[in-house]
């Protein structure tokens, strides 16, 4: 059967997906997304959202949990863990309602389905009850994203084995965990459940949690996690798990001959990209080396008239990276010329506490660069408003090219990790994507009192002349 034409299949619904169909439609294009479970993806219902929701049921808890310091009578808190789920659930459902609306509104067809590369310029859709459609566009966007990577010996089984997919519905949240994997997604969950009471031990292959990040950052980190109780070992390897007779826990070995017993274990090593029912080779598009989408700098496929967005393809593997190269793909259909995204300005949020939050160089790499840089730190300590709420662990650190009198000139990168600095990060991302000067910042007003203000002292002190710091 062969539906009429539109002018963009999107395959897929996750954030790069909606994304294009959306910022199409609202540019006259007619748009179709082709959707085998619910619109939003990953992000939505295994990611991004039900991630920070657990993250800001922590926070609560432990905002209860210090109460008594601001002279607050609350007592113990107390977790209800089916309620904590609940509530995760009805802003899903909420969020995905909201989007189904506005996709109606802009007339965005929504086949449910499996989408694949049919022959040049169609669309083949197989749906659950076996019937298949053929649906005619010379512009297909692939936007199937990712799927949790698993390692070997760690057979993910929902209930001792679980990744990102499985943890958000667990039926009750253990009393101890090993957390595989110190990167972003690692670094959440093991806040997350300790914050919550389980005892957490994260570890990590690397010589170090949180690679990419700025080495302060880092340390700031695994400091705030060393006085909550969070183990983390790293340069390790995890060599597999022994399961207890009842299955009540399992043995983890890792390291020269080190173990773990916890109740469950949660592998966090990354995503993959999913591709296996695209029908790439058949259309002739090239996966590269990584198993990626090879794409251009406007993500084009090596298939005429396909583009690929989000995490089939080797970039940052974040929603709003999918966001920028969904408008990015309907702006080169359309015609429009784009410039490439530059993905060394992406900003970068992680939700632990401390929460973390970078975009540009980080001192080390801006070295690697060939750059002679001069940096800046100050630390949320001494800064007002962090101890009115009590939350004064973290810094800023800004780099900058030196010049020659040893100030600071084109703002390089800024790294933060502290209370709030996901919601911080706008003024510095601007900085590092528009190429300010240290002296292009330091002359603007920041309000006071204000964690954000922290920045703009940081990039003052750069100038040669500072205030507090």
């Amino acid at each position: 059967m062969s539906d009429a034409a539109h002018d963009v299949i999107v395959i897929g619904g996750g954030p790069g997906g909606y994304a294009a169909a959306l910022y199409g439609a609202s540019a006259g294009l007619d748009v179709a997304v082709v959707e085998k479970a619910k619109v939003g993806g990953t992000c939505l219902h295994v990611g991004c959202i039900p991630a920070k929701e657990l993250l800001e049921a922590a926070s609560v808890y432990r905002t209860v949990a210090r109460a008594a310091a601001f002279g607050v009578s609350a007592g113990e808190p107390s977790l209800d863990w089916p309620a904590v789920l609940d509530r995760k659930q009805q802003v899903i459902d909420k969020m995905m309602s909201g989007l189904s609306s506005v996709l109606r509104q802009r007339k965005v067809t929504v086949h449910p389905g499996v989408g694949s590369l049919g022959g040049p310029g169609t669309v083949r859709v197989s749906s659950d009850d076996g019937a298949e459609r053929t649906l005619p566009s010379e512009a297909v966007i692939l936007a199937t994203g990712s799927t949790p990577r698993t390692i070997g010996g760690f057979d993910v089984d929902g209930e001792l084995v679980v990744t990102s997919d499985e943890l958000f519905s667990i039926g009750r949240l253990p009393a101890s965990a090993a957390v595989i994997g110190g990167g972003a997604i690692g670094c959440e969950f093991a806040s997350m459940m300790g914050d919550l009471g389980t005892e957490v031990t994260v570890l990590e292959a690397l010589p170090n949690i949180l690679t990419g990040c700025d080495a302060e950052v880092a340390k700031a980190v695994r400091r705030s996690f060393r006085k909550r109780g969070i183990e983390v070992y790293t340069g390790v390897t995890v060599h597999g798990h022994e399961p207890r007779p009842d299955r009540s826990g399992t043995v983890v070995s890792f390291g020269e001959g080190k173990h773990v017993d916890v109740e469950m274990v949660v592998v966090a090593v990354g995503r993959r990209p999913r591709t296996e029912s695209l029908g790439l080779d058949a259309a002739g598009v090239e996966l590269d080396d990584r198993g990626f989408i090879a794409v251009d700098g406007r993500c084009r496929t090596t298939a005429e008239g396909v583009w690929a967005v989000g995490d089939v393809v080797d970039s940052p593997q974040l929603a709003h990276t999918a966001f920028a190269e969904g408008m990015l793909a309907v702006c080169d259909i359309l015609g429009e010329d784009p410039d490439p995204l530059d993905h060394h300005g992406t900003p970068w949020c992680i939700y632990c506490h401390p929460e973390v939050a970078f975009a540009g160089h980080t001192e080390q790499s801006a070295i690697d660069a060939g750059f002679d840089v001069v940096t800046s730190m100050h630390r949320y300590m001494a800064n007002g408003r962090a101890q009115i709420l009590g939350e004064t662990e973290g810094l800023v650190k800004v780099v900058a090219e030196r010049q020659a009198d040893g100030t600071g000139g084109r703002i390089l990168g800024v790294h933060m990790a502290g209370p709030w600095v996901t919601e911080q990060l706008g003024q510095a991302y601007l900085a590092v994507n528009w190429e300010a000067t240290v002296d292009d910042v330091a002359r603007l007003i920041q309000p006071h009192p204000t964690m954000s203000e922290l920045f703009g002292e940081t990039v003052l002190s750069l100038t040669g002349r500072a205030l507090h710091g």
